[in-house]
């Protein structure tokens, strides 16, 4: 690209054209989600080595260490896709809605774990994210509306929650 040291990686160049205060939302933003996983961990690691274990579960259940690596890969990529509608400020139309919207999936993403784990409750589980996946799926119609690349950003974390689904249902009927 003209006018790019070859010197200088394109993501470092970004970073050090981006201001403070950008800078602030996408840590903020990528904090935000990583810490509703945190919560979310909470009611799930004591119930993996107990009760999950206990479970009936399909033939295509992960193994449970790639959880932790798939939904932290997901919750950097939910924050980068929160920051790209967020930095376009908070007047502009429908940016608070779509944050409102991302804010409400993360609401029921937190939940699922508590239900499904901390209230032993596969079919609480199910019902959760059932409501987690349609409020996804309009976020990710939100911000496609407002940035492409943040609608981009989504569409991993909707084919994991959708395989999660049918995981989840799948746990429901065989127990």
């Amino acid at each position: 690209m003209p006018g790019l040291s070859r010197d200088v990686p394109p993501g470092r160049l970004y970073f050090q054209t981006m201001s403070k205060q950008d800078i602030i939302k996408l840590v903020s933003s990528i904090l935000i989600c990583e810490a509703s996983g945190i919560i979310g961990s909470l009611f799930t690691a004591r119930a993996i080595p107990t009760w999950y274990a206990t479970l009936n579960k399909p033939s295509f259940n992960p193994p449970n260490w790639i959880f932790a690596p798939v939904w932290t890969t997901l919750f950097v990529m939910m924050g980068v896709a929160a920051f790209l509608v967020w930095k376009q400020g908070l007047a502009q139309p429908g940016v608070k809605f779509a944050l409102g919207m991302f804010l409400l999936q993360l609401l029921f993403n937190v939940l699922w774990s508590a239900m499904f784990f901390g209230l032993r409750s596969p079919l609480a589980g199910l019902i959760d994210i059932a409501a987690l996946w349609v409020t996804l799926a309009i976020t990710i119609w939100l911000f496609f509306t407002l940035s492409t690349v943040a609608g981009i950003l989504l569409l991993p974390y909707l084919a994991w929650g959708s395989f999660a689904s049918v995981l989840n249902f799948a746990i429901w009927r065989l127990n």
